[in-house]
């Protein structure tokens, strides 16, 4: 496969991603009536997957920069990769049956949880492309463009994991469904 039609998929990934995103978030798309029971469970869901994603991408990076074990970093970021795609299907699932909550713009905090929402969602769609490319490099054993990739991609995909986290935290108190 060419570098060009990889690009080309990564970017038609991405924009496929961000797409159904957005259109989810315009709540337009019919939900079932009622809404399965699950759902309400999937943020949890959501969070741990991303408390996951945090702990192999620190323990990946640990194996590479600290003991050269190249077989167990490609191994922890293929289970990061994996548990990461299954969040994607889950935060759709999520955002497309359940109802929005919204943090209350009276709590002390508001402010702080917009910020790190408005980071966490931007970097999460921006490290989207980061991410593929950083893959297929890797697997491709192309270490020199791997690792100019992976200076930004590992620490923006460390901060989407942890802020998932700290926004779940943070809204967890605000839903109006049955936990």
């Amino acid at each position: 496969m060419t570098d060009k039609i990889v690009f080309r998929l990564v970017a038609g990934i991405t924009v496929f991603v961000c797409v159904v995103v957005f259109i989810l978030s315009l709540k337009v798309i019919p939900v079932p009536n009622p809404i399965p029971a699950f759902v309400f469970q999937l943020p949890k869901l959501n969070a741990f997957i991303n408390g996951t994603c945090s702990l192999l991408l620190i323990f990946s990076f640990y194996q590479i920069k600290q003991k050269r074990n190249i077989q167990l970093h490609k191994k922890l970021n293929l289970a990061a990769f994996g548990l990461s795609s299954l969040f994607l299907v889950s935060y759709i699932t999520y955002h497309w049956m359940a109802p929005a909550t919204s943090f209350p713009k009276e709590n002390s905090l508001y402010y702080v949880y917009i910020i790190i929402l408005v980071t966490h969602i931007i970097l999460a769609a921006a490290v989207l492309p980061l991410i593929l490319l950083s893959f297929y490099r890797g697997l491709q054993n192309d270490v020199a463009r791997h690792r100019k990739l992976v200076r930004w991609s590992f620490p923006i995909w460390l901060y989407v994991t942890v802020t998932g986290v700290i926004v779940y935290l943070m809204i967890s108190p605000h839903y109006n469904f049955p936990q």
